[in-house]
């Protein structure tokens, strides 16, 4: 299978049926369906404009950075529609039906609310498009609008992160009666939405009332990619020389979780463009934070959020290839997870005695050395352990980075030999 190639969504839509069923259930088992979208959509990198996330595909290393978010793009709009599917699904052809309803909602989507990437149903010698020919046309075309330049983190991150907004709007339409009101409507909130990301930007970079460098060429790579009219550039401009202060904010948050969030670590990544965070930063992210009716473990689980991402795909994010910034990341991380697991000792105890293949290995490294397989499996088991914490339902861990010598610095002290 290629991304590149035509029939590609039909292929990949085959080969991923299981993983589109899994994130179904994996959406029921929370009373919070927006949280559960971020736990999808999160580790792929899509909020922050950067492919990266894990694709079991045979032929993923042949990809480029297009065709990864290309496929990211589709399966997180998939996920939004199975996201609020509000039936019990009973077997694959049903699952089949939905994705196939909610691939033909894709078309209609991007056709009503997207002008610019608007394709025709039918082809040059009249034969109707089907609804997978109509969205894979316009995947391609909305992938390749977003993005037609080589990228670090930074720029990219401004520059294709506003697809997050095209899932968030999408898990709103697809349950609208599609009349011309309601595109308007949908039309309108993109704008507002996209609009309100500049303002963000904008209040961020006066964090320390210095503009940096940095901070001013990622606006410019935004205004690229936002697609606003010369009257709202010239706005956007204005408000980033001037700034914005958070009561002047007013953003349309819609009493949304997952957008709030999706500002909040806008606000974050921002501040981190120069790899500097002052206090006076520091300051501004807990008002935002209190600003967006958050509470202060809302912003901790933000930033462990953004800086295990990070930290799970150091080598991919080759901008951040530094090991100062490597050192400082990842002890920043170190810090807030060992708060995590300290404030769960007790249950955390009882999680690891409840497993007795994790209870065996202990027991066998008190006494002799595991074997790398061993050693492999007791990292899994105590990653497995952690994930039944409150806080990492809503963010993933970065398993990559969690090894074994890592998971004993986070755990608390003497949180082995005080178990019976």
């Amino acid at each position: 299978m290629n991304p590149g190639e035509k029939g590609w969504l039909k292929e990949y839509l085959e080969f991923r049926k299981e993983l589109l069923k899994d994130i179904h259930e994996g959406t029921k088992k929370s009373n919070h369906p927006e949280q559960s979208l971020y736990r999808v959509i999160q580790p792929t990198g899509l909020m922050y404009g950067q492919p990266v996330g894990d694709i079991h595909h045979p032929s993923v290393q042949q990809w480029d950075e297009k065709a990864r978010m290309k496929i990211l793009l589709a399966e997180s709009l998939i996920s939004s529609s199975l996201l609020f599917h509000d039936k019990e699904i009973k077997n694959p052809d049903e699952l089949g039906n939905i994705i196939y309803k909610t691939i033909e909602n894709i078309g209609n989507f991007y056709n009503n609310i997207f002008p610019e990437l608007a394709t025709p149903s039918k082809t040059l010698f009249g034969r109707k498009k089907t609804p997978l020919e109509l969205a894979e046309k316009i995947l391609d075309k909305r992938i390749e609008h977003s993005s037609d330049v080589k990228m670090n983190f930074w720029t990219s991150f401004f520059h294709n992160s506003l697809l997050f907004l095209d899932v968030y709007i999408f898990g709103q339409w697809i349950h609208t009666n599609a009349d011309r009101i309601v595109s308007d409507f949908f039309k309108f909130e993109r704008e507002e939405l996209r609009f309100s990301v500049v303002k963000v930007i904008a209040c961020a970079s006066h964090a320390n009332t210095n503009v940096e460098y940095e901070e001013r060429r990622l606006m410019d790579y935004f205004l690229q990619g936002a697609d606003l009219n010369n009257e709202k550039k010239k706005e956007a401009r204005k408000l980033f020389e001037e700034g914005i202060s958070l009561d002047d904010l007013n953003l349309p948050t819609n009493n949304s979780w997952i957008l709030k969030k999706y500002f909040l670590e806008i606000a974050i990544l921002t501040i981190w463009a120069d790899k500097r965070v002052e206090q006076s930063e520091l300051d501004f992210l807990k008002k935002m934070n209190m600003h967006l009716g958050f509470n202060d473990e809302d912003l901790e689980n933000s930033l462990m959020a953004i800086e295990g991402f990070v930290l799970e795909h150091w080598e991919q994010l080759n901008s951040l290839q530094n090991k100062q910034d490597y050192s400082q990341v990842s002890e920043s991380f170190i810090r807030r997870l060992r708060r995590v697991t300290n404030s769960y000792k007790g249950r955390l105890q009882r999680e690891v005695q409840e497993s007795e293949e994790l209870m065996a290995l202990i027991n066998k490294a008190k006494s002799q050395e595991l074997t790398e397989d061993e050693k492999n499996h007791m990292q899994h088991l105590l990653i497995v352990v952690l994930k039944t914490m409150p806080t990492f339902v809503i963010i993933s861990l970065p398993q990559r980075f969690l090894t074994l010598p890592m998971l004993m610095k986070i755990l608390p002290q003497d949180f082995f030999t005080e178990m019976p």
